[in-house]
């Protein structure tokens, strides 16, 4: 009987990003184009220029209040997640995050990135004193919408002209979680 393989097990870590490298961005970029080519979303339906992808993640560094972890399989970008907090003006959501544009990959998919994501980003935001979460979502990310009731956010709303994609009104769905 021959031994059996040695079961290699990837590893997986998730931290707030304080910079981005050069290389980071190349990473950001190619996982944002394949999330929106399998219709993940960032409000595109088509993968912009790479100048474009490069300066929205160099723009969003720089903007207070807006915080993106990122998720590595064996030390490659494999998933993101932002949260924003609400800017210093808007006083009445002091206390209120919103998570936006998360993404796994399609080749680091089920290994727990996006669970793992949510997961560090909401234990993120209770330590930064936010009370509760929002996030809206396509109807047709069913396996986002699972994740996000398995974690126990409530779907609060539904809104029927949410994104046009194809020509076709897709709705939308709305959570929050109390922290």
């Amino acid at each position: 009987m021959t031994p059996a393989a040695p079961t290699i097990i990837p590893k997986i870590t998730i931290a707030r990003a304080e910079g981005l490298s050069a290389s980071d961005i190349s990473d950001l970029c190619a996982a944002t184009e394949d999330a929106i080519e399998r219709g993940g979303g960032f409000g595109w339906l088509t993968p912009p220029p790479r100048p474009t992808l490069e300066a929205y993640w160099r723009g969003l560094m720089m903007v207070p209040g807006k915080h993106l972890f990122i998720a590595r399989l064996d030390g490659i970008i494999a998933g993101a997640l932002q949260l924003h907090e609400a800017p210093k003006n808007m006083e009445s959501q002091a206390n209120i995050g919103y998570v936006q544009t998360g993404f796994t990959a399609t080749a680091a998919r089920g290994h727990g990135i996006g669970r793992g994501l949510m997961v560090h980003v909401i234990n993120q935001a209770s330590a930064m004193g936010l009370k509760t979460l929002k996030l809206d979502v396509r109807e047709t990310q069913d396996i986002a919408i699972r994740l996000y009731r398995k974690l126990g956010f409530i779907e609060w709303g539904r809104m029927p002209r949410y994104a046009c994609l194809s020509g076709n009104w897709v709705a939308g769905l709305y959570f929050y979680l109390d922290l």
